[in-house]
């Protein structure tokens, strides 16, 4: 049987122009710390990359980190830009931001799944020193949150903002210096590319960068270790790759796989909210999230669940139960589009969701679809 596979949120299929630029490294021999010819050629193809990533995102190439992902990315920026700061974070955040400040103060956030703004203002408005950390886009839910006027905030104010782009990167333009951030984290496979890879690019006027690994004093003191450049390499062809994606197709795509759940009873977690083009978060009352996950494999369609697995133990997810959505938070699944999706995976899952929706909610058989 066929896998559909709808789950890019989690990884994306790496893309052809990436495969190549991968193996293409492989012909290339040498540490891009060494000064000899072989050493040189390493370090020309990782700031080619270098260039290629920071320009696509409008930053500078010079203050663009090579990192491991974006959980080094988000733990790096904000072991550097926290120093002598408080620390405030959105209800949403993915567990990378989460993890990496545990003490952090919480900003919470409207029904729809957007930061509260006034309320982010309030806190800034006591004059402590702060990092504020906010997604672009919500990993769950796909809403995407005011990044600009957070932004204005913080400046105005005098507090840092640390934007996690990783979901939003590739879907919808994403512009350091349109954001006004002064720190953004990246990541290769979720556009595409390696896992294993990523980017934290700094805004010009962002404060002195400790590192988080010091090491050997690579990428200009600001992280050790050196350079992986096969994944660096598939990165940027990623990014250039991810460039002629068509986000009105994946939106169409999306909402009819949003549509076909809806007519089974399903309820869409953030829809009053703009959300990326590639992803529908959807509740099925009385269903577990991770029955529905095991139902729609078992049908050959892969998504995930809204909900995180810690210790074997299924809990309610952080992100819905901030938005006050109660036991829906328990039962909802994330269906991810990739880039290379096509209308046979949505018919795929429209059919299988169907099944499981009769199979879980047996009430709703007779009234399968909306009058």
């Amino acid at each position: 049987m066929k896998t559909h596979y709808l789950d890019a949120n989690a990884t994306q299929p790496i893309r052809q122009a990436a495969r190549e630029a991968v193996a293409a490294t492989f012909d290339v021999v040498g540490n891009p710390s060494s000064v000899h010819g072989p050493g040189r050629a390493v370090r020309r193809i990782l700031e080619d990359a270098r260039e290629t990533i920071a320009l696509a995102f409008c930053g500078r190439p010079e203050d663009l980190i090579f990192t491991s992902g974006g959980t080094e990315a988000d733990a790096a920026a904000i072991h550097a830009l926290s120093a002598n700061r408080r620390i405030l974070v959105s209800a949403i955040e993915h567990d990378a931001v989460r993890s990496a400040c545990p003490g952090a103060g919480i900003v919470p956030v409207l029904s729809g799944g957007i930061v509260d703004l006034h309320a982010l203002e309030q806190r800034l408005r006591d004059g402590i020193p702060s990092l504020v950390c906010l997604m672009l886009a919500n990993n769950e839910t796909g809403v995407i949150q005011p990044v600009r006027q957070a932004a204005a905030l913080c400046r105005r104010f005098g507090a840092l903002l640390h934007v996690d782009a990783v979901q939003a990167a590739g879907r919808i333009p994403v512009r350091l210096d349109d954001l006004g951030a002064h720190s953004l984290a990246l990541s290769s496979h979720k556009l595409g590319g390696p896992a294993g890879c990523g980017a934290l690019l700094l805004a010009a006027d962002a404060p002195f960068f400790a590192p988080l690994i010091a090491g050997g004093g690579q990428e200009r003191g600001r992280r050790g270790g050196t350079p992986a450049a096969a994944p660096i390499a598939g990165f940027a062809a990623a990014v250039r790759a991810s460039a002629g994606d068509d986000p009105l197709r994946l939106g169409a795509l999306r909402d009819a796989a949003e549509r076909a759940a809806v007519d089974c009873g399903a309820v869409v977690c953030g829809d009053t909210a703009h959300r990326l083009p590639n992803t529908v978060c959807l509740a099925l009352p009385g269903a577990a999230a991770a029955v529905q996950v095991m139902a729609l494999d078992l049908e050959g369609i892969a998504v995930s669940a809204g909900a995180a697995c810690s210790s074997g133990k299924v809990q309610a997810s952080h992100v819905l139960t901030a938005m006050g959505l109660g036991t829906l938070a328990g039962e909802a699944i994330r269906v991810s589009l990739p880039w290379n999706a096509v209308a046979a995976d949505i018919d795929a899952f429209a059919a299988a969701y169907r099944r499981v929706a009769v199979r879980l909610r047996p009430a709703l058989a007779p009234h399968a679809g909306r009058s």
